[in-house]
């Protein structure tokens, strides 16, 4: 996150994971519907925005800023002090950075290049063991895209019941297949935790509108144990994600027109690379390239430097020969940001 606050902006930004954020004048707000104050566990009408949108019963969510809270306050409700977690490899950062802060043990299952990204559930089996206490999961995969199939997930929740074990999907990504997403994770049993926001898929980043679907006990200890990390929202963006929900229609075909013209931009660019190796997810904004050979660090700074163009470095999701490239930005931008990139690799690859 440091690095993405202070070092990712270029003048051709190809780092950013979600989409362009949605500015002031394209939100449809009255200010008369603003209050500065709220308080409780929870907004009641913003609850039952989340409720229709997710399916989930208004006692199993619990709101929070953003996913990366709603992480970190689900791992928090859950973890004690040498607690063993199963985590994917590659994962995002702050995830992993969580599990060590709270003094879990990790224990790390991979999802490698070769295998599409996907879990393989025979070492999951070996993985899971009755001192595991949690499996944390991205769907879809971050830095990937990867999609891991409702049958996969199911598999995985029964082996972790059989050991005691919670199952923490974080899903905000997976809002970017839209109507073709399947069911989310929440639905195949009590064990599992599930996360996400409005933040990546419909470019609301500034609202904070994350939130946690998790069974109704345990919701209930995450209310609870926020008090020591947020106590109370926001309530002005508790209000302006009603009004998102409301008219999430509209900002979903913002969504459309952007991505349309970017996939296609994205495919016709790896299309001409024979030099470089992708696994192509099936939605969302982000994609994981592997370098084929090379310093990588050198490759960035080219890049950075002579070609005024940023993508994010694999080394932050310990993989460094890749890098993770975002195509949720303007196109015109992205257009251009992809023939830099290629100058780039060409330079780089001679």
């Amino acid at each position: 996150m440091e690095w993405a606050k202070t070092c990712s902006s270029a003048r051709f930004n190809l780092a950013t994971s979600g989409l362009t954020s949605v500015l002031l004048s394209e939100f449809p707000l009255r200010l008369e519907e603003l209050e500065i104050t709220g308080g409780g566990y929870g907004y009641g009408p913003l609850l039952e925005r989340i409720a229709r949108h997710t399916g989930a019963p208004v006692e199993c969510i619990v709101t929070a800023e953003g996913t990366s809270m709603a992480n970190h306050l689900a791992m928090a409700a859950l973890l004690a002090p040498g607690d063993e977690v199963v985590i994917e490899q590659p994962t995002y950062g702050l995830l992993l950075d969580v599990v060590h802060y709270l003094g879990a043990r990790v224990k790390r299952i991979a999802r490698t290049f070769e295998n599409n990204f996907d879990l393989a559930l025979p070492e999951m089996e070996e993985a899971i063991t009755p001192a595991t206490r949690l499996v944390v999961l991205t769907n879809l995969h971050n830095p990937s895209g990867a999609l891991i199939s409702g049958d996969t997930l199911r598999a995985i929740g029964e082996i972790a019941r059989r050991v005691g074990a919670r199952v923490l999907v974080d899903e905000v990504y997976l809002e970017m297949l839209f109507d073709a997403a399947p069911p989310s994770a929440f639905s195949l049993g009590e064990n599992f935790i599930v996360t996400s926001s409005l933040t990546k898929a419909y470019g609301l980043s500034g609202l904070r509108c994350g939130w946690i679907l998790a069974a109704p006990e345990l919701a209930r200890q995450m209310w609870l144990l926020n008090d020591l990390f947020a106590a109370t929202a926001a309530h002005p963006a508790e209000r302006m994600s009603v009004v998102a929900f409301d008219q999430l229609a509209r900002f979903r075909a913002r969504t459309h027109t952007l991505l349309t013209p970017n996939r296609a931009l994205l495919d016709s660019f790896l299309d001409s690379r024979t030099d470089l190796e992708c696994f192509r997810p099936p939605a969302g904004t982000v994609v994981f390239p592997r370098l084929p050979r090379g310093e990588p660090e050198t490759f960035f700074k080219l890049l950075r430097e002579k070609y005024e163009t940023s993508v994010v470095p694999g080394a932050f999701f310990e993989s460094p020969r890749h890098f993770r490239l975002g195509i949720g930005g303007e196109t015109a931008n992205l257009r251009s940001g992809l023939e830099r990139l290629g100058a780039a690799l060409d330079e780089f690859l001679a």
